[in-house]
């Protein structure tokens, strides 16, 4: 929150690797160092306890309802609530854009933060579609309970219950990344200000731990491996800025039930 940037976009998951071969935007390109591996430990790290009443955040993750009713930010706009796409069983990239553009008119004197879910799970591209995730079938299985997929992707792939290779796991990923930038973009050309874009965390690909050589997928909670600390940081060009204020935190809605939350946690490979 020390950094300088109006409106923060990030992408779930996404590892620095591939956010630089895989990303078009423009702008200056570095690594940043996460302060979690997992989404809990990002947004326990950096906003618990602090008071940012110059920022509204708008997230497809449903983690950030942790905060509701904290005063912590001037508003949370929890679009995995009302954005959520129940084929998908996640929000789209395009609806956090549309949430975002409409936070920031809405909020023309705060700063943004935008969390959109994708390169994370579930994958949405024309690949990852044909891939089985948590309770979903993809496109090449019979049954949903076929190879564990009441478990996440990661899950399977950690105790070898995935049919799926290495190459179609990492296309799916990337697809994932790529259906996001046009939507990152289109905050960038509607948006006022200086717009900065990196990731919450990364994501590892079967590398080895250490000391026990065990491969490792996904992203738990407690690891330092640099596939999910190292993480993109983008700063996109700009001509302005937004003349930010802090003001009261907005009265906090009611959170959502205990059971849709688990559900959409479930979809998206938290359970």
């Amino acid at each position: 929150m020390d950094q300088d940037w109006d409106t923060l976009v990030l992408l779930d998951g996404c590892r620095f690797d591939t956010f630089r071969a895989c990303s078009w935007l423009n702008g200056h390109l570095s690594a940043a160092s996460s302060l979690g591996s997992h989404s809990t430990e990002f947004i326990e790290r950096n906003f618990s306890d602090g008071q940012y009443h110059d920022t509204v955040y708008v997230s497809a993750n449903p983690h950030v309802e942790s905060l509701k009713g904290s005063g912590i930010f001037h508003d949370i706009v929890d679009v995995f609530d009302w954005g959520w796409d129940e084929e998908l069983r996640t929000v789209p990239p395009e609806t956090m854009a549309e949430a975002t553009v409409d936070a920031a008119e809405r909020y023309p004197h705060k700063r943004i933060i935008s969390h959109f879910m994708q390169p994370h799970t579930p994958f949405i591209g024309e690949t990852g579609r044909r891939i089985t995730h948590a309770g979903l079938t993809g496109g090449n299985r019979e049954s949903p309970m076929d190879d564990g997929s009441d478990l996440s992707l990661w899950m399977r792939l950690r105790y070898r219950l995935s049919s799926e290779d290495f190459e179609t796991i990492r296309e799916a990923y990337e697809e994932n990344l790529e259906l996001a930038l046009p939507h990152v973009q289109r905050i960038q050309d509607t948006v006022a200000g200086k717009v900065v874009v990196s990731a919450d965390h990364g994501n590892m690909f079967g590398e080895r731990m250490r000391p026990i050589p065990a491969k490792m997928w996904g992203h738990p909670p407690g690891l330092t491996h640099p596939s999910l600390v190292r993480v993109p940081w983008l700063t996109m060009p700009h001509e302005s800025r937004r003349e930010t204020r802090a003001d009261p935190p907005r009265e906090a809605v009611a959170m959502m039930e205990n059971s849709e939350m688990d559900d959409r946690l479930r979809a998206l490979g938290y359970k």
